[in-house]
């Protein structure tokens, strides 16, 4: 009786282990299918309100583009494109106010004294410099005396007018015949690119304008830009400042 009692005893023991090792295996079962639905779900509300966002930033950019009806001199009220006989353009073309143009004929970045004195009268809040094109023949190639000089009117222009926001317009490209005539020209894409890493060392922006000016945009001389290339040009400049 007593072994019977006993056998009984294993045999109950052994139904509520085996009923036991099943109901954890059950559990586990369905807390791993359970965490899988709780990932997808949190990863379709993750996708879907990223989707959210980016309707919502397409519409307001959309509804800032419809509702900007300024004029290009409006849109340059509180800024100025300071530099050589191309920047000239935008004030002999009648593009922007002549309040937003400091320029002069045959301009580089070592007679820079008298435009920022005039830049300090305007005091604007943001100024587009665009020099380059006489500085690579009267530096000769020589790309670190290009960029030094650079640095030396970027750091006045921050000292005299700290709080106007300073961007740097590329060098534009010139044509065949104007680099037969001054072979130092086929440098101009290194001085961009010391110019590039000249704003990124000081932080400020650079405008890179090389793929924006195409062939029926030139004068005859190769160099200079014709009338209807200064809005695209201005546009391109806006753009980059968020005027």
């Amino acid at each position: 009786m007593i072994a019977g009692a006993a056998f009984v005893a294993v045999l109950f023991l052994v139904i509520f282990a085996v009923e036991g090792i099943e109901n954890l295996t059950k559990k586990k079962a369905d807390t791993a299918e359970g965490l899988q639905i709780i990932s997808q779900a949190e990863a379709a509300e993750a996708a879907a309100i990223e989707t959210k966002i980016q309707n919502l930033e397409e519409q307001e950019k959309a509804e800032e583009q419809a509702e900007d009806t300024r004029s290009i001199k409006e849109v340059f009220t509180s800024a100025v494109v300071m530099g050589d006989s191309i920047t000239a353009g935008f004030s002999e073309y009648d593009v922007l106010n002549a309040s937003s143009v400091v320029a002069q004929i045959g301009a580089g970045l070592e007679g820079t004294e008298e435009p920022i004195e005039k830049l300090k009268e305007i005091n604007p809040q943001v100024v587009f410099l665009s020099y380059g094109m006489n500085d690579i023949i009267s530096t000769k190639g020589d790309t670190a005396v290009f960029a030094e000089n650079y640095k030396t009117v970027v750091r006045q222009l921050k000292k005299e007018i700290p709080n106007m926001k300073i961007f740097v317009n590329s060098i534009f490209p010139v044509q065949k015949q104007e680099i037969e005539r001054e072979p130092a020209f086929e440098h101009l894409e290194e001085y961009n690119e010391a110019l590039r890493e000249m704003c990124d060392k000081q932080q400020i922006a650079y405008v890179d304008n090389t793929d924006l000016v195409s062939e029926h945009y030139y004068e005859e001389d190769g160099v200079h830009l014709k009338p209807d290339f200064y809005p695209v040009w201005a546009q391109r400049m806006a753009e980059v400042a968020s005027l």
